[in-house]
């Protein structure tokens, strides 16, 4: 599918991931790009590069799991194409389990009908890597079982699964995407944060870093960037429109190596702290990227370590 002239909404779009989306889908020429964000962690700050480069880009500061708002939007903006990312961080489920479930699985389901009742045209539909649970066999591929260890990753499973059972039901058409850890600018760095805003932001203060647990879970981590990028590109894939696909680099980091290497780009030789282990931490994650690859033959990817560099002078700049 061509995204030139499309008019397209992204829920969560204020985000972390949803705002580097929203860049690549600005220099496709869309006809108009809807941001659904409630700016629980999202922040419209967020979009000011994409509101230089768009003029016809509007944020709606309303919550995306109000079903009658979220389809009287889709009519009123006459919007073609969605791309579904708003969520609730993964700490947030162990503040509240029963609504970091239900946003994930109810604002999906609501974009099921919506297709369904040919209100919009195509969907696409973001996972998370978590609905694997710990790897059962390495790499994981798109097949590997889900045995989410939060009630954030059982949100998103169950929103996979509500996928699957609208296609078979319905007959409608899907790309899901599955990204793996993401990082990159604008990651959340407060409340909820991860591993490598926290670390970055510790050490920007002054502060030892910390590793929770024995720092030996691994993790596939990929620049947020490339994934904006790879979204872009999958979604113009029309024999992907039914599909399941890992976004990942199909490399596994573990944690404790990964703060070392944060530590070297920031000067640090200091001590790291440690603290247990995370309640419902997966212990491996490493992307199988084999349908990636055949889908976009000569993928690169940005490299941890000019990312960490990227990232790292990023949150500088914003302590500044």
């Amino acid at each position: 599918m061509r995204l030139e002239g499309r008019r397209i909404l992204v829920t969560g779009g204020a985000g972390f991931i949803g705002s580097h989306l929203v860049d690549a889908l600005t220099e496709e020429n869309p006809a108009s790009i809807e941001v659904v964000d409630n700016l629980f962690l999202g922040r419209e700050a967020n979009l000011g590069e994409a509101r230089r480069r768009f003029d016809k880009l509007k944020l709606h500061s309303v919550d995306a799991t109000d079903g009658p708002i979220l389809r009287e939007l889709l009519r009123r903006e006459r919007i073609e194409v969605v791309y579904n990312l708003a969520t609730k961080a993964l700490g947030y489920s162990f503040a509240d389990p029963g609504d970091a479930f239900h946003v994930n699985t109810v604002i999906a389901i609501h974009l099921l009908e919506a297709l369904r009742a040919g209100v919009i045209e195509k969907l696409v539909h973001f996972s998370s890597s978590e609905v694997y649970g710990s790897a059962r066999t390495v790499p994981m591929a798109e097949l590997h079982p889900m045995v989410p260890h939060t009630p954030y990753a059982a949100g998103k499973a169950a929103a996979d699964l509500s996928v699957g059972a609208w296609r078979a039901a319905f007959g409608i058409k899907v790309l899901t995407i599955r990204p793996f850890n993401n990082y990159g600018p604008r990651q959340n760095q407060g409340l909820y944060a991860g591993v490598v805003p926290l670390t970055m932001r510790r050490l920007l203060r002054g502060e030892s870093p910390i590793i929770q647990g024995t720092g030996s879970q691994t993790r596939d981590f990929i620049y947020v960037g490339d994934t904006a990028r790879i979204a872009v590109e999958l979604t113009k894939r029309e024999e992907l429109s039914d599909s399941v696909v890992n976004v990942g680099t199909g490399a596994e980091v573990a944690i404790r190596d990964l703060i070392k290497r944060i530590c070297r780009i920031a000067g640090y030789d200091g001590d790291i702290d440690s603290e247990p282990a995370r309640p419902g931490d997966v212990s491996r994650h490493c992307a199988d990227i084999a349908a990636l690859r055949v889908a976009l033959p000569g993928l690169r990817f940005r490299s941890l370590e000019e990312g960490l560099r990227m990232t790292w002078e990023w949150y500088r700049s914003t302590e500044s």
